[in-house]
């Protein structure tokens, strides 16, 4: 058991993965103690300790982790497998909505120290667990916000709403929250612009009133869209078809026998072509 003591410190030199990519911290987790996993077989549990002391943004492959650990690659593939049937890890995929209303399906890894069961990873698919605003890593973070820039730009536009560094910082968050409640850049300008007083004395003070004043209604909120994969063979599922994370055939279960004579090759190829062109339509909807 002295196995489970020796789960090395991440070291500084640990990669991240691109930005909005690699592990993810699941929300609600438990404070950090010496006994967070010591529930699992010793190689499974120096493992999830060093997972667990990685930043969000971390490479959790296999590939990577067999660089930084004492096992090969197929040992922390079982091993992560392991982590996912505890309840400790789950792989999928998530949409996210990129500043220009776009949306795009991306990889995750969501890790948690504490053990969470099926009912709980599949409320987590649906957002109806808390869930923290999603932290890409210090390297997707620009200098300025894009509210910053949107006002530092406003005053080149508009001479009379001319204002300072300092006065673009603390308004910032105002125009922030504008593009977090769905207006974008071309909104908040009119809103900012139109019907100005001539001259405009305090440009700082006459944008906060505005910012706050017009501020539109919040949206209503909007359920995460994420899918759960299987551990073993990548199948995406329903959350409830995947205990701990496997599908049925990759836990051994075989698919119950049907009555009747097989369907024609002929009726089995068009109903797959039927499927694919829902599923391409679905894509499309979901991408615009």
């Amino acid at each position: 058991m002295a196995e489970a003591h020796i789960s090395p410190a991440p070291a500084p030199s640990h990669p991240l993965s691109n930005p909005g990519y690699g592990k993810r911290s699941a929300p609600g987790q438990s404070p950090r103690t010496n006994d967070d996993f010591a529930h699992l077989p010793p190689r499974e549990a120096a493992i999830a300790a060093y997972i667990d002391r990685l930043p969000d943004g971390a490479d959790i492959s296999v590939k990577t982790l067999a660089k930084h650990l004492p096992y090969g690659q197929c040992a922390l593939r079982t091993a992560l497998n392991r982590l996912q049937q505890a309840g400790h890890l789950r792989r999928g995929r998530e949409a996210v909505t990129a500043d220009d209303g776009s949306s795009r399906w991306i990889t995750r890894s969501w890790f948690s120290r504490t053990a969470r069961d099926d009912a709980w990873w599949t409320a987590f698919t649906r957002g109806d667990v808390p869930d923290p605003d999603p932290d890409p890593g210090p390297r997707a973070r620009p200098i300025r916000s894009r509210a910053h820039i949107f006002l530092a730009a406003l005053g080149r536009a508009t001479p009379a709403l001319s204002l300072s560094e300092a006065e673009c910082a603390r308004l910032a968050p105002l125009v922030a929250e504008w593009f977090a409640r769905g207006a974008d850049e071309e909104a908040v300008r009119h809103a900012l612009t139109s019907g100005l007083p001539s001259p405009v004395h305090h440009p700082a003070a006459l944008l906060r009133t505005r910012l706050t004043g017009k501020l539109p209604p919040p949206p209503p909120p909007r359920p995460p869209q994420r899918v759960l994969e299987c551990a073993g063979c990548g199948l995406p599922g329903r959350p409830e078809a995947l205990p701990g994370g496997r599908c049925g055939a990759c836990r051994g279960e075989r698919a119950p026998a049907r009555a009747g004579a097989p369907l024609p090759a002929r009726t089995v190829h068009a109903r797959a072509a039927e499927i694919r062109a829902a599923m391409a339509q679905r894509r499309e909807r979901v991408l615009t």
